[in-house]
């Protein structure tokens, strides 16, 4: 009884050391994995929040909480009362910029909208009043009113705006006061500033309000010119400014010809020959419709009298046809430019038409070669987006992957917990392709080298005994394939059938690709490893349940003795009873 008492007790024992022996393998392995992937949530219980104190009243009766101070301002709209600051307390917090960076600010373009809209107020005016009789002494004071104006916002963008402006030097961003307006004032911009503000208005007092005097306010063309960079970098279809500010030209050169016109006729005096203007009618009109047919050299215009004439008519014959010809010409670049990306693709399809007419491929092969060469541009606007980003840095390139992907990769299960740069280096390896209806994206039993995030559209999982049932439906967002990028030997062989259901755009990236990464992040690789393992395991255990054929095992199970070895034990005494029995005997012995 003793010796029974004591292999009893010694077997709980034991038992007991095995079970505290698994229970530390299990948390010395969890505590493992929360140091490689953050992301695995812990065992512990959350801590209870401890129980709200309710805020004690006031001797008024009310919260203390609830009670607004005297300083603070509210006003009731409907049946709510909001907190605001006094328009005067949000006005003195506010100030202006001590610097200004001129490629990315929008209140800087805005700003330069205005001075580009006094500018183009003297470069249209100054000649009308001067050539035409519209500035008369009953208005004159309003003319002077805006063109005062005008030199004012001149002015002001010299003083506030052009003093504070960030430039580059030596590969820094200057933003010192001193340095910026030490800069402007060495610059060319700054001469022809002050050049276009010279104070020839003081002539009036002696020779009247000459219009012609105020034509050094027309030397402000830098700003015109900047106000058009900036302009075109921040419009979503530049083309159409590009095409408005080529008529503007063209416009305006027909609008000083006229203005040229008009003073011819009343040189030679009004009516005085057939070629002047005659003096009826509206006077701008009608000579803006002279300069028209002189400048486009329509003809039907009356011959020149005059020796002043005939040679007022060559000179405009002469601008008229290179002005003309420099307008046609920059009119044709700014739409080819527009349309280039559409002339690039209908040079490519119709390059493959008479490559696949020249093979004499299928007629349905190439309606769907068609069909993928629409779509692909319709849906991206361009048939390759990696010629697009070929030119950019790889810091921008990267940039723009993150902006892009890393919202729809970072949500894959797989690389949750690796190291983030190792996701960045991977945004940079995708590829975008375009699957059309009922294409096949990967086949079952087909070799795995890649995996396949879904960007737009849907694709269907195939299977059942026919293998045309639809499985599963994954949508965008989804992810498929990412097991064969980490599985070894036979393991990575597709499972199943991939169709796109209708248009689907499937972002790809290759095993090579993920190997040639991994290489730099050794505890990232072993980590999906690790991963990838977890997901075979989960993958294949309705499979074992199942016992269904051509299952990868890594372990293969024990055989069964044959019967006729197990007779033949039997016949020899070496059966189970036989050796059950030898067992009872050896424990007799040492309990003895």
């Amino acid at each position: 009884r003793l010796g029974s008492a004591t292999s009893l007790s010694s077997a709980v024992v034991n038992t007991r050391l095995q079970e505290l022996l698994r229970l530390f393998r299990e948390r010395t392995e969890r505590v493992k994995e929360k140091l490689i992937d953050p992301d695995v949530t812990s065992d512990d219980d959350s801590p209870v929040a401890s129980p709200a104190v309710a805020p004690v009243p006031a001797p008024g009766g009310e919260l203390e909480g609830d009670k607004p101070s005297g300083d603070d301002h509210y006003c009731e709209m409907l049946c709510c009362t909001f907190k605001y600051r006094p328009w005067l307390d949000r006005l003195k917090s506010s100030q202006f910029p001590s610097s200004i960076d001129p490629l990315t600010n929008l209140m800087y373009v805005l700003w330069l909208f205005f001075v580009v809209m006094a500018w183009n107020w003297n470069c249209w005016l100054i000649p009308v009043r001067w050539a035409f009789p519209y500035q008369t002494p009953a208005n004159i004071h309003y003319w002077l009113l805006v063109d005062y104006l005008c030199d004012l916002i001149y002015l002001l963008d010299i003083v506030i705006f052009q003093t504070r402006l960030q430039f580059v030097q030596g590969g820094d961003i200057i933003t010192d006061k001193k340095a910026m307006k030490e800069n402007y004032l060495r610059s060319q911009r700054f001469k022809m500033d002050v050049l276009c503000l010279l104070p020839l208005d003081f002539f009036y007092f002696k020779v009247g309000v000459n219009p012609l005097l105020r034509f050094p306010r027309c030397l402000k063309y830098m700003a015109f010119f900047e106000f058009n960079n900036r302009l075109e970098a921040i419009l979503t279809k530049a083309y159409i400014y590009r095409v408005i500010r080529t008529t503007a030209y063209l416009l305006y050169s027909l609008h000083v010809n006229s203005c040229l016109y008009y003073w011819a006729s009343a040189y030679e005096g009004l009516g005085s020959t057939t070629w002047v203007y005659d003096g009826e009618g509206n006077s701008y009109i009608r000579c803006y419709y002279w300069a028209v047919k002189t400048l486009i050299t329509i003809g039907g215009l009356p011959d020149p009298k005059t020796l002043f004439e005939i040679v007022f008519q060559l000179l405009n014959y002469f601008t008229g046809v290179f002005a003309f010809s420099v307008m046609i010409g920059q009119m044709r670049d700014v739409v080819g430019a527009a349309t280039a990306g559409q002339t690039y693709y209908r040079s490519c399809m119709d390059s493959t038409i008479k490559y696949m007419n020249f093979y004499k491929i299928p007629r349905t092969v190439q309606n769907r070669v068609k069909t993928w060469y629409e779509y692909t541009w319709h849906s991206q606007g361009m048939l390759d987006e990696s010629e697009l980003l070929v030119q950019l840095p790889d810091k921008m390139r990267l940039d723009i992957a993150i902006d892009v992907n890393y919202n729809i990769v970072s949500k894959v299960a797989l690389f949750q917990g690796c190291d983030r740069q190792m996701i960045f280096d991977m945004l940079k390896r995708l590829r975008s392709v375009v699957y059309l209806p009922n294409d096949y994206v990967c086949k079952k039993g087909e070799i795995g080298r890649e995996m396949y995030i879904i960007q737009a559209g849907q694709v269907q999982v195939l299977g059942g005994p026919d293998g045309k049932s639809v499985l599963v439906t994954l949508k965008a967002g989804s992810v498929f394939g990412e097991i064969s990028l980490l599985a070894a030997g036979g393991g990575n062989r597709r499972t199943a059938n991939v169709v796109a259901h209708g248009f689907a755009n499937l972002f790809i990236l290759e095993k090579k690709d993920l190997n040639e990464i991994l290489v730099h992040y050794p505890e990232s690789q072993k980590l999906l490893r690790k991963k990838a393992k977890k997901m075979l395991k989960s993958n294949d255990k309705p499979k074992d349940e199942k016992g269904g054929p051509g299952d990868p095992v890594i372990i293969p199970p024990k055989a069964d003795t044959p019967k006729l070895f197990k007779a033949a034990l039997a016949a020899t005494g070496k059966g189970p009873l036989e050796r059950l029995r030898w067992r009872l005997k050896e424990l007799r012995a040492m309990q003895e």
